[in-house]
């Protein structure tokens, strides 16, 4: 399935005009034309199946036959993840997640924090671009970057879980963590947290955790993290 998105539609929503640059996709790149079905998202859940009656490649206008409707997971999983020092790493670990199925992104600046400045606008058509080719109906929240004691400050009703590599007493995220409860977990920088950091998150109730037995870099462990939660609430459902 070829899948577009589309912010503004609405289950209401009778007939809508793609913007120039996807109009000129679908007709010069995919050829498609008049008469011809294109599904849309508006990233809230709601699939459109439309079809197209006016197939121009500067304004590409379709008619809406049917919404359909996907109830959200059972769960949220949000990552609070340091920006990394290469912005090419974050984009993965943004792309990655999406693909997997993650709700909610915000980037932490952090005592060991090597980068401060984030491209917002650019990071967010990442994510939109992998929800589009993986068949998602929901987009991903990619919220402001805030400082670390700021974030660890906010309520949170769910499994808080603060992922670190200091010598300390930490459960495995696989044993510690529960099926169908929200999830919020933090990711520190290249650097790690730092023990402040750490003690100031334990005395809000977040739970030290392990990703394995080898220092994973902070996007490959964001990535372990975001796949260890989706995973293990599927097989539940599954099961």
């Amino acid at each position: 399935m070829q899948l577009f998105y589309n912010s503004t539609l609405t289950p209401e929503t009778k007939t809508f005009t793609f913007d120039r640059e996807e109009s000129r996709h679908i007709i010069k790149v995919l050829r498609k034309k008049e008469g011809d079905s294109i599904h849309v998202t508006n990233g809230l859940g709601n699939l459109f199946h439309t079809k197209i009656t006016l197939a121009s490649d500067h304004k590409c206008t379709v008619e809406i036959v049917e919404c359909t409707y996907q109830k959200p997971a059972s769960y949220r999983l949000h990552l609070a993840v340091a920006p990394t020092k290469m912005n090419e790493r974050y984009e993965w670990f943004l792309e990655k997640a999406t693909e997997i199925g993650i709700h909610t992104i915000t980037p932490i600046l952090c005592d060991h924090s090597e980068r401060t400045v984030f491209k917002t606008e650019r990071m967010e058509k990442i994510i939109v671009a992998a929800m589009k080719q993986s068949n998602q109906l929901y987009v991903p929240e990619l919220q402001a970057p805030i400082p670390f004691s700021t974030f660890i400050q906010a309520p949170f009703s769910g499994q808080k879980f603060i992922a670190h590599c200091e010598e300390s007493q930490r459960q495995s995220l696989q044993e510690a963590l529960k099926t169908q409860e929200d999830v919020l977990i933090l990711i520190g920088p290249e650097g790690d947290f730092s023990v402040k950091e750490i003690e100031s998150a334990c005395a809000k109730g977040f739970v030290p955790i392990t990703l394995g037995n080898t220092r994973l870099r902070t996007e490959t462990a964001a990535i372990v993290a975001c796949h260890s939660v989706v995973f293990k609430n599927e097989w539940y459902e599954n099961k």
